[in-house]
């Protein structure tokens, strides 16, 4: 059985490095990179065949519009259509350095607010192109008829979230995640129509193949009728999520999962900063063992709402009690010039440490207020509704409390994971053809995502970044011989797939696939999650060979392969969370610094703050796999800053 000792004897290779950004002025690295890049001839695309495994904002996006290239597009997703991808869950807005309020917004300050709220772990070049493209994300959601909120005249309105002193966050009430998403979905079905896009609903990827080092297809399962396929391209992309569900409660959707990320890395991938996990802060608690999931509630909240605890320890009194000389108001007293407005790592630890303190509210007083009595004092009832009325209607379903009189209680949660599969400026993988868009890469955020980002970098990644950098690949790489299910390297893919789900089904033992997942999500939560220490990531790598080895003994998952079958389906993720989990707390114990969402109690200010160790940490990790339960490979890809230097971060 592997131990902790065996895994973290990782070794340090080779450097890895970014050599598809040009050099030269920040500002035009994007306009450089465009035309330095080859082209593929309109009727030469018709030739080719790109594989999109995912139809979020990242993945519709990309889809539609490399349809509308030309280009044969084959597309996946796991869900039984592709507007039910996991982005329609999103709230609170899309990022734009648009400067409609004109309150002093550009696309150097969302540039700067982005390395900076990343706490200086991130690629400079990747970040100036993700503002640079901001503005003509909005240009191109208002085109496609995505109802963004507008003022009384007419123009599209604006509001702020946290790390920011701006208002540049374009939104449609609670349901921008919504409506983008169905901007991305007619522009998809639009292609779908027309027979440019291939679309295979209710089918998972399960494994990629890589022939001759090149990603040229993948191994996926109809989910209905168990069915193992394979399909060939000439290039494959990931737009397949994030990894949030290895912590059993998250805000993600049930079914969302690490698996087409997770098998790519096992085929050659690097992946990058895999503890660079984010916690919103603005979560409803749970309530319960019986929960398997959590609820976000918007970050835009927090622009009216105000959080607070009582200032006594173990009061229970109900709020309305609590007189406002007893209150604090705790992020308003430490970091007065962003209030309640500061970044989400920030807000979430400040949470924490108030529960921890024994000053949290609701049940086991794992819980904070955020009360809007003040902004309907302010703006009225009616204004209030206008602008949260659909999230205070779902916080109210939920908790069976009515928030317009009473505050709600809100506790941080899992909502998003910076890390990811290692790419490129391109947007490539290390296995050459393999693009991995959105959530699925590590690229634009460092360790720690702003708000109301991740609509804009998934769409900028799908409709602007992806359509162009392909193309590159492409013509510079043309493929001379077709593969098919015949090749050794898709049998050998096949028969793996075929081989992990048969002894899945084989084991037949008394636990079910929840009670493993519930045991790692727990494991990860305690161990790697809001506050790490090297004792507990230590007891977390010792524990999870162990989890692995009884899993596979004692797993039970009824039925057969060649039907719809949801045991098998989550069984097949566990295997990779178990290992993706491994790697996230080897990641977490090597970097003995804090940083954003990764905070290491063992390094931080006196008054309790984030310490970086820029000297010795400022660089991305991207990890070579070797064989499960084996000491995995690190790259460094060190980080350079020349326009945003790296500071100790202050929102006070």
């Amino acid at each position: 059985m592997t131990s902790y000792s065996e895994y973290t004897e990782y070794t340090v290779g080779e450097p890895i490095q970014d050599d598809r950004a040009p050099s030269g002025p920040v500002n035009e690295r994007w306009d450089t990179r465009r035309f330095q890049a080859k082209l593929v001839n309109p009727a030469n695309r018709r030739k080719h065949t790109i594989i999109v495994v995912g139809t979020g904002l990242a993945g519709g996006a990309a889809g539609a519009t490399l349809a509308e290239q030309g280009y044969h597009v084959v597309q996946f997703c796991y869900q039984d259509s592709p507007r039910r991808a996991h982005s329609i869950a999103a709230q609170g807005g899309i990022n734009a350095a648009k400067n409609y309020r004109n309150d002093g917004d550009s696309i150097h300050r969302l540039f700067y607010d982005t390395v900076k709220g990343g706490d200086f772990r991130a690629r400079e070049s990747n970040v100036h192109r993700l503002a640079q493209i901001s503005v003509e994300i909005i240009d191109q959601c208002v085109a496609q008829g995505v109802p963004f909120a507008r003022e009384y005249g007419g123009l599209l309105d604006t509001r702020s979230f946290g790390g920011v002193q701006v208002s540049r966050t374009f939104y449609a009430r609670g349901q921008t995640g919504q409506q983008l998403l169905l901007g991305a979905y007619q522009a998809l079905s639009r292609q779908i129509a027309a027979g440019n896009v291939e679309m295979h609903a209710r089918t998972e990827m399960l494994d990629l193949i890589v022939v001759d080092g090149r990603a040229r297809g993948i191994v996926a399962r109809d989910l209905v009728t168990g069915r193992i396929s394979t399909y060939f391209a000439d290039a494959v992309v990931l737009a397949s999520g994030g990894y949030g569900n290895v912590f059993y409660l998250s805000t993600n959707a049930m079914n969302s999962n690490a698996t087409a990320i997770w098998r790519a890395h096992r085929r050659g991938a690097y992946f990058a900063n895999p503890c660079f996990t984010q916690i919103h802060p603005t979560c409803i608690p749970r309530s319960g063992d019986h929960q398997s999931k959590l609820t976000l509630m918007s970050e835009s909240l927090r622009n009216d709402g105000r959080i607070w605890v009582p200032k006594a320890k173990g009061d229970t009194r109900p709020p309305a009690e609590i007189p406002e000389d007893e209150r604090d108001y705790y992020l308003e007293r430490i970091y007065p010039s962003f209030g309640n407005l500061v970044p989400r790592d920030i807000a979430s630890r400040a949470a924490k440490n108030v529960c921890d303190e024994g000053r949290g509210v609701g049940p086991g007083g794992q819980g904070v207020y955020l009360d809007f009595a003040d902004a309907i004092a302010r703006m009225g009832r009616k204004a209030v509704e206008e602008k949260y009325g659909n999230l205070f209607d779902m916080y109210e379903r939920i908790t069976a409390e009515n928030p317009y009189e009473v505050p709600m209680r809100i506790y941080p949660a899992i909502h998003y994971t910076m890390g990811g599969l290692w790419v490129d400026y391109d947007l490539q993988t290390t296995v050459p053809g393999l693009f991995a868009i959105g959530e699925a890469n590590f690229s634009d955020h460092g360790a720690n995502r702003l708000g109301a980002s991740a609509l804009m970098q998934g769409l900028a990644d799908g409709y602007f970044v992806l359509p162009s950098t392909i193309n590159d690949y492409l013509a510079r790489n043309p493929h001379k011989d077709e593969v098919d299910a015949a090749h050794p390297a898709a049998v050998e893919a096949v028969r793996e797939t075929e081989d992990r789900l048969a002894r899945l089904l084989a084991v037949d033992g008394d636990r079910t696939p929840d009670s493993f997942h519930r045991e790692i999500g727990e494991l990860v939560w305690e161990f790697c999650g809001m506050a790490r220490t090297e004792e507990g990531l230590r007891k977390a790598l010792d524990r999870i060979p162990q989890i692995r080895e009884e899993f596979w003994r004692r797993i039970k998952v009824p039925g057969i392969g060649e039907e719809f079958n949801q045991s098998l389906e989550k069984a097949n993720r566990i295997v990779d969370y178990l290992e993706l989990a491994e790697l996230m707390c080897l990641d977490a114990l090597h970097r003995a610094e804090s940083c954003g969402g990764h905070f290491r109690e063992e390094s931080q200010t006196p008054d309790g703050e984030a310490a970086r160790q820029d000297e010795e940490f400022s660089y991305a990790a991207a990890w070579e796999f070797t064989d499960t339960g084996a000491a995995p490979v690190l790259h460094k890809e060190q980080l350079t800053f020349e326009y945003v230097h790296p500071t100790q971060r202050s929102y006070a």
